[in-house]
């Protein structure tokens, strides 16, 4: 089957069916929205199976000091940063979308550990990290629907 008579990758609505779908111009902020999504997640799993003890899986130290994630995401905010300022290709500009939402959902998922300066993590303080990640899923989630424009017909 040759790319010319390929399935179209579209749903019958319009919709991209698949990332390389969207359009460069988009992509980047899907990939920060999923990534920001899956990490937030994925960290508070791991987070939990820290707090309930589960062998094999333990906190990040340096030198008998905690590393908490949200320096993980600073550092990696600074790298896509400083990429970003360099490169202007669409795909890495993809990938850097990828890493930013990433970064951002470290930081965002102890933003109460930030603003206490306590680690209160578990305690009800702590609900302010789960609510402003529930915040910015929505919100972006919903500006990227809302803002998709209707897909262009192949045949006109």
């Amino acid at each position: 089957m040759t790319p010319a008579t390929r399935a179209p990758t579209r749903s019958r609505d319009g919709r991209p069916r698949r990332l390389r779908d969207v359009t460069p111009g988009r992509r980047g902020l899907v990939l920060a929205w999923f990534g920001f999504t899956v990490t937030f997640g994925l960290m508070r799993l791991l987070t939990w199976l820290i707090h309930i003890d589960v062998a094999g899986v333990g906190d990040v130290s340096a030198g008998g000091v905690h590393i908490h994630h949200y320096v993980w995401g600073i550092v990696l905010l600074l790298v896509v940063g400083g990429v970003g300022v360099v490169e202007r290709s669409p795909r890495v500009r993809s990938w850097l979308g990828l890493g930013y939402g990433v970064g951002a959902a470290l930081i965002i998922d102890e933003a109460a550990l930030l603003l206490s300066l306590e680690d209160v993590y578990w305690d009800d303080e702590g609900g302010i990290s789960i609510a402003l990640a529930l915040i910015v899923i929505g919100v972006a989630g919903s500006l990227l629907v809302l803002t998709r424009r209707p897909a262009q017909d192949d045949d006109e």
